[in-house]
């Protein structure tokens, strides 16, 4: 589950060429999650990266996280 949200977080980038010839890319849905880099690859790996990064410490710190694709990643708290 966790390898299909971030595979569909990254089909969602979407990247742009800079004037200082580096590439920056975003994910809209995810806050926050941006990476800028001097090659297109370069600048998808960092994004991945930070993507993992960003899960990691939203689901952490309790965060709600985006539902992409039907996909939840976030802990459903249980009713007393």
């Amino acid at each position: 589950m966790l390898t299909k949200y971030i595979e569909v977080a990254m089909h969602q980038a979407t990247y742009e060429l800079l004037e200082d010839g580096t590439f920056y890319g975003r994910i809209p849905d995810c806050q926050g999650v941006w990476a800028n880099a001097e090659t297109l690859e370069a600048c998808r790996d960092e994004l991945q990266e930070v993507l993992e990064g960003w899960i990691l410490l939203g689901l952490q710190l309790g965060h709600q996280l985006p539902v992409l694709d039907d996909i939840d990643l976030s802990f459903k708290k249980e009713a007393a």
